[in-house]
This record gives structure tokens, sequence and C-alpha cells, in this order.
């Protein structure tokens, strides 16, 4: 695999929470500046017309992401204003899962258990997401994700911001490029603290940290080649694979999908 293991401090146990969080909602506001939630809404409202559920299960949810924005879409679609979309994740957030019990929407839940992506209850029937996250799965875990919406026979749309395409001796320029974009979108950061301000231009914490998760988080992405890997000999009667890209913010940016989908019945 081109794909490589580092760590991203977003991963560790030890994280301090609330920096956490200001880097989760970073996030968010990158993914709304590039459009992730528009590229997602085809590729869920597709697998959705091949599920047994009107249910989705978001995995690895953080603050919720571009998932948040992805309901609202699907919400205003008269055939999927019924979906329920769940949010998980393996730190489950506080304010993530009251800024969403806020929303008093029933069609939205934000599980308050700590969710391991590669170790689902089997009674979560529906179709399963895990946007910009699989990168974070060292491949016997991604495999085993994958392996399970297999053999459970349940739709899965896997989504990524960067494509891993650029030679390996040019991954660190990505380190200056991040932190720069760190310091541009923070005003677009909603809610925006004085901690996430603090920690952006008077100590500059976040945008060292941003940048080495986001330099790393590209190293660790799987590409199409790795997909391949992944997948391999999980090919059997009633169960297909498609990968496709999406182009980014120039020629050196694309966004990856792989989405699984049940064939035993005929899709809506």
């Amino acid at each position: 695999m081109k794909r490589i293991q580092l760590f991203e401090f977003e991963d560790l146990d030890w994280f301090p929470h609330s920096i956490r969080i200001c880097m989760t909602r970073f996030l968010v506001a990158f993914h709304r500046a590039l459009g992730t939630p528009k590229m997602i809404v085809p590729l869920l409202q597709r697998a959705l017309r091949c599920s047994e559920s009107r249910d989705v299960i978001d995995l690895c949810s953080g603050s919720c992401g571009p998932m948040l924005e992805v309901s609202y879409e699907l919400h205003r679609d008269v055939q999927t204003d019924d979906v329920r979309v769940f949010f998980s994740d393996l730190f489950p957030q506080p304010e993530a899962i009251q800024n969403v019990d806020e929303l008093q929407d029933s069609r939205l839940q934000y599980r308050p258990q700590s969710v391991d992506a590669s170790s689902i209850p089997k009674d979560w029937r529906g179709v399963r997401t895990l946007c910009c996250a699989m990168h974070h799965m060292a491949p016997q875990v991604a495999r085993g994700i994958l392996k399970d919406a297999f053999e459970q026979r349940q739709p899965i749309v896997i989504f990524e911001i960067s494509d891993n395409g650029l030679p390996r001796v040019l991954w660190p320029f990505a380190f200056p490029f991040v932190f720069l974009l760190a310091l541009v979108l923070t005003p677009w950061i909603r809610p925006l603290t004085w901690r996430q301000i603090g920690y952006t231009y008077i100590l500059p914490i976040l945008p060292l940290l941003i940048a080495w998760d986001g330099a790393v988080s590209n190293a660790r992405t799987y590409n199409h080649d790795d997909m391949k890997e992944l997948i391999e000999g999980l090919d059997g009667s009633g169960y297909q694979w498609e990968m496709g890209v999406f182009d980014g913010l120039g020629p050196f940016s694309k966004q990856l999908y792989l989405l699984g989908l049940p064939t035993e019945t005929t899709c809506r």
C-alpha cells in the first residue's frame, strides 16, 4: 500500500477534549468551504435506495462534521425527508450531543455511548457512513469495517477529501499549506469562541496541530489501489463495490469515495 500509518493528535486518548473540539469545528468549516455535503448526498441517496432501512449510521462523527448539513439536504428532498441519521463516535462530544438534542428533530440523534466503528452492534441496520474517517483506521481495522458491511449486507459510504495522489516526497508541503488554511478559515467557524481565536492567532497551537493532522491524513489516506486491497475477496454474489472521484480545489486535490451496495434485492 502507498498509504502509511502515522499518528494524528485527535486519535490520542490523552488529547485535551477542549482542543479536540476546536479542531473538529475547524474541519466542519473546511468541509463547508469544500462543498463536501453536495458530494456526499447523491452517494447517500443511492445507498438508501439499496437499503432495507431508512436509517443512516454515521461512524466517527466527532462534532458531526459535514454530516449534519448532509442530513439537512436529505430532509429537503421529499423522497428522503423521513430518513433518520444517527451520529456516533469512539469519543462522543458532549457539546455535539447537546447541539443535536437542541435541534429537537426526532430524525437526528447523537448516540452518547462510545462506538467502535470496527464493532458495530448487529441490530444497527441501515446505511453506514465514514466521512473523512477511514484513514484513521489501520488496514486490518479498515478491512474489518468493510467486511462487516459486506457480511451483514448493509450499504456503506466511504468518503475522503484527499486522494493521496502526490509523490511521497511532496507530502511535507501539505504542512505549511494546511497551517495557512487554518488561519484563513478560522473566522468562518461557528460557533467561534475566544479559545478558538486565542489558540489560532495569539498562541498558534491549533494551526500547528491542524497542519500536522492534515498532512498526516493525506499520508494515511487509502487511495483506490489501497481500497482494492481492502475489499479483496469481498466480492461474493449479492454485494457490489464502486469507486469514484470528485474534483477538488485544483488539479492536485481530489475527493475519493468507496460505495458498497447490497444487490440481493432490487434497489428502489
